[in-house]
């Protein structure tokens, strides 16, 4: 992927075209250390702050990212009006054709990942894909409420090497909860004091959100300096 360019569609831009719709790509001065497509969650866009921030963090460590929005929310970009996420097998289809146009016009490492929700639909694919390295901001390990029923029985066997970026107190995973869990070897998480599912820590706690979001930047650059090694 030249410098910015992927797909016809200019850095730092968003477009929508047929079947594939909405595309961002920020790529930092100079060759990458890698390529992240990193996915949104449920409830937020592709420029949700979250999105935008860690976007310009990575960016600033020599990462590029690619961003897209599934069809539910580009829908919703459209026409103003919420829609629930699209069946999982829609999401996961997306999710394959961002990542083999992706790949097709980029050189070096591709990693792929999201913030909760988008994170665990890369999960699910990472092995299929051969993704480079999976990162997650935020594992919904379990629905809202729904401690009982964990989605985890592929991370008992995947592959990828994947690093985890987990609130100590998410409510879709908090680290007590993850504890019990049976995790393959190829997966790193990297705990977040007080911080909830938006990496967001308690004003007690003496730590800032931009610190969290920082260390997680910082994270997430080392591990894909130590997978391209």
């Amino acid at each position: 992927m030249g410098k910015g360019q992927m797909a016809g569609i200019d850095a730092d831009q968003c477009a929508q075209s047929g079947e594939n719709p909405f595309v961002r790509v920020d790529r930092p001065e100079g060759e990458a250390l890698a390529t992240l497509i990193l996915a949104h969650g449920a409830g937020a866009p592709m420029d949700s702050p979250f999105m935008q921030d860690m976007a310009a963090r990575l960016v600033a460590r020599g990462i590029a990212v690619v961003r897209f929005e599934f069809a539910y929310m580009a829908e919703r970009r459209a026409t103003g009006r919420k829609r629930p996420p699209n069946p999982q097998a829609q999401l996961l289809e997306r999710w394959r054709e961002v990542y083999t146009n992706v790949r097709q016009q980029t050189a070096g490492r591709l990693a792929i990942g999201g913030k909760s929700m988008g994170g665990r639909m890369a999960s699910l694919l990472a092995d299929e894909l051969a993704a480079d390295a999976l990162i997650c901001l935020g594992y919904p390990f379990y629905a809202a409420g729904k401690p009982e029923k964990p989605r985890v029985a592929h991370l008992a066997a995947i592959q990828t090497p994947t690093l985890i970026i987990q609130g100590e107190r998410d409510a879709l995973g908090d680290r007590d909860s993850v504890a019990a869990y049976d995790l393959a070897p190829a997966i790193r998480l990297e705990w977040l004091a007080a911080a909830d599912h938006d990496l967001k820590p308690l004003k007690r706690s003496g730590l800032t959100h931009q610190q969290h979001l920082d260390a997680a930047a910082d994270a997430i650059a080392a591990f894909l300096a130590e997978v391209n090694g």
